[in-house]
């Protein structure tokens, strides 16, 4: 049987800087209330994110390979 691993919010901050250099704990908590973050759990009070939900959604945020900021990202 295979359990599901979940990480708390700063856990899950840490998680996306280190792994592709953007998140934070602080923007997942913004982005739990105004949305547009990756989809999360409650577990009382304590919000739990699954880690193949926050890859989903970083993936989602970068864009394609561009030679100039002035190309416009295309969508994904």
């Amino acid at each position: 049987m295979v359990t599901q691993q979940f990480l708390r919010r700063k856990q899950a901050g840490e998680y996306l800087k280190s792994k592709y250099g953007f998140g934070s704990e602080k923007t997942l908590a913004k982005l739990a209330t105004v949305g547009g973050g990756p989809l999360f759990r409650k577990a009382g009070k304590a919000v739990l994110y699954e880690i193949d939900l926050l890859d989903a959604w970083a993936l989602r945020k970068i864009s394609a390979p561009m030679a100039s900021t002035s190309d416009r990202p295309e969508a994904a």
